[in-house]
């Protein structure tokens, strides 16, 4: 993909589209840049690529927002068109999706790397053809013994963790607000824990 001065940076949650999964675990990704687009004024009102998308200006530089509408599954087929079609290099795009492996409340940010066993991240480096972008886990932590993992990352997260999620969705966004404004490392050195 060629380089683009013009180009907005793009900033994907994934998740799952409609209301009844609007809560879970498997949901995140969307609950973060939601979260974002909500601190900046922005709105989720325009629609391409099978993705709802805000866009506008997050600390001074040019940013889509997107959540892709194709499930979690098939993510690839929503992120690879927009990238294109914004002429968003790679490493001006950033992933945001959960990470059972990680533990509730925390947040790691990496410059590239695999799918880890995630799905929606396999689609879209298969659709991509690359590994070489930004991406942001949410830890949701391990199901408790003898959940199957596929049942737990659609569960709502419970009472208890509902102010745990809240803090680490504020702390995801202001880690995406680093990474558009200082670049990937300054973000992994101030929010990587």
């Amino acid at each position: 993909m060629r380089r683009s001065a013009s180009a907005p940076k793009l900033v994907v949650g994934l998740g799952n589209p409609g209301r009844q999964y609007a809560q879970h675990r498997h949901n995140v990704g969307f609950q973060v840049v939601e979260a974002l687009a909500e601190a900046h004024g922005l709105e989720f009102d325009k629609l391409k690529h099978k993705a709802r998308m805000a866009v506008g200006r997050i600390v001074d530089q040019r940013v889509v927002l997107a959540k892709p509408l194709t499930y979690m599954n098939k993510s690839g087929e929503s992120v690879s068109p927009l990238a294109h079609w914004y002429k968003t290099p790679l490493d001006q795009m950033l992933v945001v999706y959960d990470d059972l492996d990680i533990p509730l409340g925390t947040v790691r940010l990496r410059p590239r790397g695999g799918s880890g066993g995630h799905r929606g991240m396999r689609s879209i480096i298969q659709q991509l053809g690359a590994e070489d972008f930004p991406r942001l886990r949410v830890g949701i932590d391990r199901p408790p013994a003898g959940w199957d993992p596929a049942d737990y990352v659609l569960s709502p997260f419970t009472e208890d963790e509902v102010p745990v999620v809240v803090d680490v969705r504020e702390r995801a966004a202001a880690a995406i607000e680093c990474w558009l404004q200082e670049g990937v490392d300054a973000a992994m050195t101030r929010f990587n824990q």
